[in-house]
């Protein structure tokens, strides 16, 4: 690999982070031209439906793009969709080399858009970067892989393990730098699922606050298998450009249905499993519905039975330096869990990071 191209796909990704929050359910994409050694047009995707990063990259060029290369941080589409192909785009332009971070994870056009550029004579390098990229949109290749929202397991804890007391207190775990990288998830992801329970005992708003800019809010998702939720939550009492999806089971109560819906609040019905909302299956529903990655806030309950699942793609797990004591704390995850140590889940590709006197663990649930 030439080191050139590894300085420019860098500025690319760059340029694709500022997408972030708000291109779902496309991807974020960055792209640059680079003409003689020299950056000569910068783009990226900024809204789903809006032009794409070769297009702006490309239209900031002008006629300096004629015989130079194009950096983007996502094999170029092929195909009419709510955008013109940008592989047109590309040939027209008269660009000599196109260098690509990753491909399509798209299994339908995976390649096409490499393969159409190849044949009108543009030589195409891929793989620079490409772990980067691949992490950047990890929600949107789980999405469009296997059709379901790339979940997140998020939990605040003391160094003994407890989310909360046993009073149910839980403000605060963890101190303010943790609880803002936080709402930058929030920021970045499309939804945020909790149980009935946090919405009856925290009242939570569930909207990202972020310093200094403005941020976009996630769907908020409540599992509500009877539709036990008061209608007077802050989440459908307070203005968000977010909408309340509440989740229930078959038998919820028709009026309770009526009385959320009028509040303005969307009411979703899935099956059950065990007398609990079946989650695999919701999540079939949420990928349906463009929910490319998720945030699970908890509570306890919430937690176990994403993991019981198997829905959870990767952990953001804060811990305070302090202690609770006792043994009547709420734990991380409730219910039952496995009898051998042996049958635990492993995490991958673990970091640390600090944040103030809190770490967070952010790992995977398979291996990258």
């Amino acid at each position: 690999m030439i080191m050139s191209d590894y300085e420019f796909m860098k500025q690319a990704l760059a340029l694709a982070e500022k997408g972030v929050g708000r291109t779902s359910p496309n991807p974020m994409v960055g792209a640059v031209v680079v003409r003689h050694g020299q950056v000569v047009g910068r783009g990226y995707h900024q809204r789903a439906g809006g032009p794409h990063a070769e297009v702006h990259a490309i239209d900031d060029a002008g006629s300096q793009a004629r015989g130079a290369t194009l950096y983007v941080t996502l094999e170029p589409c092929n195909h009419f969709g709510r955008t013109p192909p940008c592989t047109r785009k590309i040939i027209d332009a008269g660009i000599r080399r196109v260098v690509v971070a990753m491909t399509d994870p798209n299994p339908g056009v995976a390649g096409g858009g490499n393969a159409a550029l190849q044949a009108q004579g543009i030589a195409v390098t891929t793989g620079v970067c490409e772990k980067e990229a691949r992490t950047l949109n990890e929600g949107f290749i789980t999405w469009a892989t296997t059709g379901k929202p790339f979940v997140i397991a998020k939990c605040a804890a003391t160094l003994d393990g407890r989310i909360a007391t046993r009073t149910g207190d839980s403000r605060w775990v963890t101190g303010p730098a943790s609880r803002q990288f936080v709402h930058r998830i929030r920021h970045a992801v499309d939804g945020i699922m909790v149980g009935v329970e946090t919405v009856k005992k925290d009242d939570p708003s569930l909207t990202t606050r972020l310093d200094g800019q403005a941020g976009s809010d996630p769907t908020r998702i409540i599992l509500d298998t009877h539709l036990s939720m008061p209608a007077t939550a802050k989440m459908i009492a307070q203005a968000s450009d977010a909408p309340t999806w509440v989740i229930c089971g078959p038998d919820a109560p028709a009026d309770r249905r009526h009385a959320l819906e009028v509040s303005g609040s969307r009411v979703i019905e899935v099956p059950l499993e065990g007398g609990l909302i079946d989650l695999p299956a919701l999540m079939e529903r949420l990928g349906a519905m463009d929910i490319t990655s998720l945030l699970i806030e908890g509570g306890a309950s919430v937690l176990g039975s994403a993991f019981a699942a198997g829905i959870v793609d990767k952990v953001c797990f804060f811990y305070a330096p302090k202690i609770l004591g006792g043994d009547d704390g709420v734990p991380i995850c409730r219910g039952a869990g496995p009898e051998r140590m042996q049958e635990s889940l492993p995490i991958h590709d673990l970091d640390v990071f600090r944040f103030d006197a809190d770490v967070m663990l952010q790992g995977y649930l398979k291996p990258r």
